[in-house]
């Protein structure tokens, strides 16, 4: 009910007082303790000796985990006056409708962050999550798992309205020709004719299945790396129970782009390029998936914007911006009841809603062997000139334990799975830090494609409120039943 611009700039002054505030404390490493702080700040209308006088009702504006979230930005090469100046430097500019969700979506001018509003329980499963999230961050900068910057809380008139802002998989300044939202899963999987009829529609699996039957090809490096992120991601998910999770896929098409810009008889270029002083951007698909940026390394993002390159079935050069959106759903009692219901009613394997394990596994699948596809004609994007040594080939190891369903048949030559009972090429040792070591207790030494186990002492440091870690993550298939 609130108006939108109260929202927005509730939202930028607290923000530039919480950052601000928070500059002036001294750097140290992040306690177990600070993922549940909340920090709590009035603002008066008329001002006070710590806030500004505003416009707007007054309100209380509510920080979580400040110092967490610093340490994430830190992380991400995010420095506090270029995230203050990013968010509250310029008005923030309201998203239409993106989502089912219900969410307000507003993003910043520079195209950096979008600022989402969550529900109390999203807002309280990602606090739950922190931790987890943290231990993640430190071993894998390489993830396509959404970038968290921050949550806030404003209070005003009796409302509370939570937002937490993330890094922005779409950039308004490359022209997206096409968008999916991608779950692998068919039931109901297709884009209304509502949706359809908007200027840029988001269309959904079953639409992929159709229009793009080939996939999309990477070169062989590209797309081992993209398969080693979506796998550790899904692992990472899986363990957290969290499901129903969808890849975010923008599609940039340059031929199009190009065959376009001549039928208008146009020279210019301005819509390619970001614009002028702007840095670049903090998250692209391109280091999520090569971890340059974290690792202190720059990537030469701006002949693609940050894009994967990639082929279709024509042809055609495209450059994809891809990300994992919506990982605050936890599979809860909610969940448990809309998936018995629909299985009652129709297929349950073909239902979007399931089982945390078998969701990651379908959607790794669905992306693995019919989304993206390796191809082997394809040359290394020029960003990749010497990244090819560090992708060995690993001759197939011994299989780990499977389930009869999961037995690999002899037609699936190529097909991935999520328990990497498939080795596809791993990136050498050197390039993992010296601190991810091989699990011991799962007897994984030599299985350098398999997901790294937390050491266990964290489990022990960590509250009881946090569900399940990251040493949880279920590696060796558990023997089920037939009947299950």
């Amino acid at each position: 009910q609130t108006t939108s611009s109260t929202l927005k700039g509730a939202i930028q002054l607290g923000i530039g007082y919480t950052v601000g505030n928070l500059s002036s404390k001294p750097e140290r490493d992040v306690l177990m303790q600070d993922f549940y702080v909340v920090e709590s700040i009035f603002f008066p209308s008329e001002g006070s000796n710590l806030t500004p006088a505003h416009h707007y009702a007054d309100f209380r504006f509510k920080t979580y985990a400040p110092v967490a979230f610093r340490y994430f930005r830190e992380l991400f090469g995010i420095r506090p006056d270029d995230y203050l100046y990013s968010l509250c430097n310029e008005p923030l500019i309201e998203l239409s409708n993106p989502g089912a969700s219900g969410s307000l979506f507003y993003v910043t001018s520079d195209d950096e962050f979008i600022i989402k509003t969550v529900m109390h329980k999203e807002a309280e499963f990602l606090q739950k999550l922190l931790p987890g999230y943290y231990m993640n961050l430190n071993q894998n900068p390489r993830t396509l798992l959404p970038k968290f910057y921050g949550l806030y809380c404003v209070q005003s008139g009796g409302k509370n309205i939570r937002v937490v802002v993330m890094n922005n998989i779409l950039p308004r300044v490359v022209k997206m020709h096409l968008k999916f939202d991608l779950k692998g899963s068919t039931y109901k999987r297709r884009a209304s004719k509502k949706e359809k009829e908007k200027s840029s529609p988001t269309y959904k699996d079953l639409d992929f299945i159709q229009d793009m039957p080939e996939g999309l090809m990477l070169d062989a490096d590209t797309f081992s790396a993209l398969v080693k992120t979506l796998q550790r991601d899904c692992l990472v998910l899986e363990s957290f129970k969290i499901m129903d999770y969808s890849l975010l896929l923008g599609v940039h098409n340059i031929d199009q782009q190009e065959r376009e810009r001549q039928s208008e008889g146009a020279h210019s270029t301005s819509d390619e390029k970001r614009p002028v002083g702007q840095k670049a951007l903090y998250s692209t698909a391109m280091e999520s998936i090569q971890g340059g940026a974290a690792r202190g390394e720059s990537i030469d993002t701006d002949d693609t914007m940050g894009g994967i390159p990639a082929v279709n079935g024509k042809g055609e050069r495209l450059l994809l911006h891809v990300g994992i959106i919506d990982i605050l759903q936890s599979y809860r009692f909610i969940k448990k009841l809309e998936h018995t219901w629909k299985a009652l009613v129709h297929d349950g394997d073909t239902v979007s809603v399931h089982r945390p394990s078998f969701y990651a596994e379908r959607f790794f699948k669905f992306m693995t062997n019919t989304v993206f596809r390796k191809n082997s004609s394809l040359k290394s994007s020029p960003s990749k000139k010497g990244r090819s040594a560090l992708l060995a080939v690993k001759t197939p190891g011994p299989t780990a334990a499977f389930s009869a369903s999961q037995l690999p048949s002899e037609k699936d030559e190529t097909q991935y799975d999520l328990r990497a009972a498939r080795s596809y090429p791993t990136l050498d040792d050197e390039v993992l830090p010296s601190y991810i070591s091989p699990c011991p207790l799962l007897g994984l030494v030599g299985r350098p494609d398999l997901l790294p186990c937390t050491p266990p002492s964290f489990e022990e440091a960590t509250t009881a409120s946090i569900a399940t870690t990251l040493s949880s993550t279920s590696l060796s298939v558990p023997e089920r039943s037939p009947s299950e």
